[in-house]
């Protein structure tokens, strides 16, 4: 089921507020901060830039399925519901394939919980370091996690929780190899 056709996704991104990063303490993570406000005007062009020539790569989906979008719910609304609760438009983040928005709730210049929805409905969300103030270990997925009880509280009646089957092969299952010994993982448990 596609849960996506009224508002192509452009559209969409610029309904939704930008988050705005809180000015950080300490002299070294104010430098960082002030290197971002100079440089987030062009950074999606050279990222995308970059992306279109292979000098990076970015051909997966993240890992930790939420779930799927309720039924009877539109994903305008569901926007709409987590902007009134500090989240904003994460302009800065890759595209992942299918996504049709990724946003984010700043819990500190150094921290972040992140979304993406997809054209299919399906809601992935993790907990991580901001790309601003860490960002080879945002870019090396150090210190990420599930959090999955804290999206499921904050998300409540929005979101159809994912099974545990869809929770194990949705964590970046990136080969045929990787399926296998993802579903393997599970039937094991």
């Amino acid at each position: 089921m596609v849960y996506w056709s009224y508002m192509d996704s452009t559209a969409l991104r610029q309904s939704i507020p930008d988050s705005v990063l809180p000015y950080p303490k300490g002299a070294y993570n104010r430098s960082k901060y002030l290197f971002w406000k100079v440089i987030t005007p062009f950074h999606n062009y050279w990222r995308d830039l970059l992306l279109s020539l292979g000098v990076l790569k970015h051909e997966c989906r993240q890992h930790y399925i939420i779930g799927t979008l309720a039924p009877r719910r539109e994903l305008v609304d569901f926007l709409k519901y987590l902007e009134g609760k500090g989240w904003g438009n994460n302009f800065i983040a890759w595209k992942d394939q299918d996504e049709i928005i990724g946003i984010r709730k700043l819990e500190s210049f150094e921290r972040q919980y992140h979304i993406r929805v997809f054209k299919n409905g399906e809601v992935r969300g993790h907990y991580e370091y901001t790309p601003e103030c860490h960002p080879r270990w945002h870019l090396k997925e150090i210190g990420m996690e599930a959090r999955r009880e804290e999206f499921l509280e904050e998300l409540g009646d929005w979101i159809v929780p994912a099974t545990p089957a869809s929770e194990y092969f949705g964590a970046r299952v990136g080969s045929s190899v990787a399926a296998v010994a993802a579903v393997s993982a599970f039937a094991e448990n």
